[in-house]
């Protein structure tokens, strides 16, 4: 059945309330925001509520609502839901605990949740088990409790799935203005995808905050950031928890490398989805994009009247994709002339306070430095309290920064070290005159990180649709090397030269027809190092002999590989299936220290080779690849040839493929290519 549009319920002109003191409660919020359209109280005995009369059931009201809070008991919910999409509602907010989120408690929370969807039918619900939204740009209310939402013309959009957190946001002092503040609950119909697709949709709509819990409709979340991309407005997640593993007996070091966390990182890149990592960095992000949008680059300056705070800006930066780019010969004889001899000129600048309080002066030495280009430009200021001094010099600062960004057409930012030294009317002043106000510094340079990072997803081509995350059935049966490499090389990718054996004399013999040296290995025997089920650098007969003998004890067949050349270094390459997004690719550092040196990627599949070399580009092993301190070299391009082949492989065999382990793929100098020297697949039968 096809859900009706979401519209009459984010944005409603009549409201039903259903329910005692959370009813009530709606009601004095609606109030209290100044919503204008109609409110109809439903209860079974009251007359009248906050001057408003009460209706005995949905059948009695004057219309079909656009919107309904529905805050009665979890079983009469379902009825309400029902009888609300009989009569053509727009759409409801269910504020009861109890199903499928209190299964452990209560063994028909799951079958009333679906006879909670099944009663809603093509009316669009939210929840059970949420406070609601809050519409700030109308002052329509579907939320039964304070917040701190004020009105706005324009904002940005913030959902989440836990309704405390979303009262903590909407609290917040820093002068981010809010549209939309929604709660998502269990989700059972309406997801957090769903819910900002319809916001973004609303013109006064600047970009849109996710706090995710876990992914739940990766297929809803993938047409979000597509109709984001094409509408220009970021969205931006702060995703936190671990997805749940499948049931399955993990083998691989690919498993230990592609945790959920890393499949969530490789899922918010492919789309174009920020990624922000507190809730702090969350508002700030939103800030700077609610005003100034995605940043042209990553190229930012800063200005401080103190070395204290030039240093914490440079140190802030190290591990982040921002850049302090130098200055421009062409700014300095103005910034020479406006702030004298005595400061050094650089990027991030200390600008001392020879021009503090001059607005003239500091107009002119802001201006030049705003003239350098930069994606963003920061000028740190933290104000004073307002119950002890006297903030007039600090006010002539701030006009000075609006001033040369109005001159240079610049994006400007003023960043308070402290988010209690940015006063939110001072905030909110900046902000109507295109100024970002910015609190804390490690939080402003994530969010510059973030914005140039969502601008150059969306200059890339739009991503391929993810791979389908469904699997066959059917028991998973664990390939011999010898026959995942048989596999692996029709798919394309070079594997040793090998032969198998039965004893340890035809392994000897297959030794021989070979050519020595070779490598001697155990078939059906997982992490065969552990065991000693592997044996390399046999140079005659009787050393191949004597290994395959040692092995008896944990194999009966056995298989004879010439030597591979020593390599510039060792890959891992393989793929597991993620219980939501299924299948992804891992590209890393590989051999025996996988887990030890955690230098990996995770790629989301379908992939193009331009974006396994970006992804690849990323690896510290890379410096091995291209010759590390005069050494040989080979080619990162031959490498993204072989994770292509690798990918592809993945995506024919997707729905029986369950786990894929190349390690190590060695690189081998010069021309010599790329082998894979071992490997392991698991598939459904």
């Amino acid at each position: 059945m096809t859900q009706r549009s979401l519209d009459r319920l984010i944005r409603p002109r009549t409201i039903a309330v259903f329910g005692g003191r959370e009813a009530r409660r709606v009601i004095e919020q609606c109030d209290l925001l100044g919503f204008s359209g109609e409110i109809w109280p439903v209860h079974p005995t009251q007359e009248w509520v906050l001057g408003r009369r009460c209706y005995r059931s949905v059948a009695d009201l004057p219309g079909a609502p656009d919107a309904a809070f529905v805050g009665v008991n979890r079983t009469l919910t379902v009825d309400i839901v029902r009888e609300l999409s009989a009569r053509g509602a727009g759409g409801a907010v269910c504020y009861a605990s109890g199903f499928s989120e209190a299964v452990t408690e209560l063994a028909d929370g799951a079958d009333l949740q679906r006879a909670l969807v099944e009663a809603a039918g093509a009316m669009p619900i939210v929840g059970p088990n949420c406070y609601g939204m809050i519409n700030g740009l109308d002052g329509a209310l579907l939320w039964p409790d304070q917040h701190g939402i004020v009105r706005s013309e324009r904002g940005v959009a913030i959902l989440t799935q836990s309704s405390n957190i979303a009262i903590n946001l909407s609290m917040q002092r820093r002068g981010l203005p809010v549209s939309y503040l929604m709660t998502a609950g269990n989700q059972a119909q309406t997801g957090l995808s769903d819910l900002a697709q319809a916001v973004l949709a609303d013109p006064r709509v600047t970009a849109v905050g996710l706090h995710i819990e876990g992914f739940g409709d990766v297929r809803a979340l993938e047409a979000l950031a597509m109709h984001a991309r094409e509408l220009k407005k970021p969205v931006v997640a702060l995703k936190v928890g671990k997805s749940e593993q499948a049931q399955r007996a993990t083998v691989s070091h690919t498993a230990s490398l592609a945790g959920s966390d890393a499949v969530a990182d490789a899922v918010l890149d492919r789309l174009g989805i920020g990624r922000v990592s507190t809730l702090a960095e969350l508002i700030e992000t939103l800030k700077l994009l609610h005003v100034a949008g995605p940043l042209d680059s990553n190229a930012i300056s800063s200005m401080s009247c103190s070395g204290g705070e030039a240093s914490l800006m440079a140190d802030a930066a190290v591990g982040r994709n921002v850049e302090f780019r130098a200055l421009k010969a062409e700014q300095l004889p103005a910034l020479r002339a406006s702030l004298g001899q005595m400061v050094t000129l650089s990027n991030p600048l200390d600008y001392h306070t020879f021009v503090w309080g001059d607005l003239e002066r500091q107009t002119e030495a802001f201006s030049a430095m705003f003239a350098g280009g930069y994606a963003l430009n920061l000028l740190v200021l933290d104000f004073p309290r307002e119950d002890r001094c006297d903030g007039a010099d600090w006010m002539i600062t701030v006009s000075a920064v609006t001033a040369a960004a109005r001159q240079t057409r610049a994006r400007a930012a003023i960043l308070a070290t402290l988010p209690e030294n940015m006063p939110e009317a001072i905030a909110r002043q900046l902000i109507e005159t295109g100024i970002v106000p910015l609190c804390g510094i490690s939080e402003a340079l994530a969010a510059a990180e973030i914005a140039s990072g969502v601008a150059d997803a969306w200059k890339r081509p739009r991503p391929l649709p993810l791979l389908d995350a469904q699997a066959d059935a059917g028991e998973i049966e664990t390939l011999s090397e010898a026959a995942a490499k048989v596999e692996l090389a029709a798919a394309g990718l070079t594997v040793p030269l090998g032969k198998t054996a039965a004893t340890a004399s035809e392994a000897a013999d297959r030794a021989e027809e070979l050519g020595f040296p070779v490598a001697l290995k155990a078939l059906g025997v997982e992490h065969k190092s552990d065991v000693g089920a592997v044996k390399l650098n046999l140079w005659d007969r009787k050393a191949v002999k004597d290994a395959a003998e040692g092995m008896s004890h944990v194999a009966l067949r056995f298989l004879v590989e010439r030597m591979v050349d020593r390599p510039l270094a060792e890959l891992i390459v393989g793929a597991v299936r993620d219980p939501v997004v299924g299948l992804t690719l891992t590209v890393g550092a590989g051999g025996i220290l996988v887990e030890l040196l955690e230098d990996s990627v995770v790629l989301t599949l379908p992939v193009t080779k331009a974006e396994v070399l970006d992804r690849i580009s990323r690896l510290k092993v890379r410096k091995l690849i291209e010759g590390y301190r005069g050494h040989s070299n080979s080619s990162l391009e031959i490498v993204a040839d072989a994770v292509v082949s690798a990918a592809e492989y993945v995506v024919k065999n997707a729905a029986r493929l369950e786990e894929l382990d190349i390690n190590p793929l060695m690189v081998l100098a010069g021309s010599g290519g790329v082998v894979a020297a071992d490997a392991l697949i698991r598939r459904r039968r």
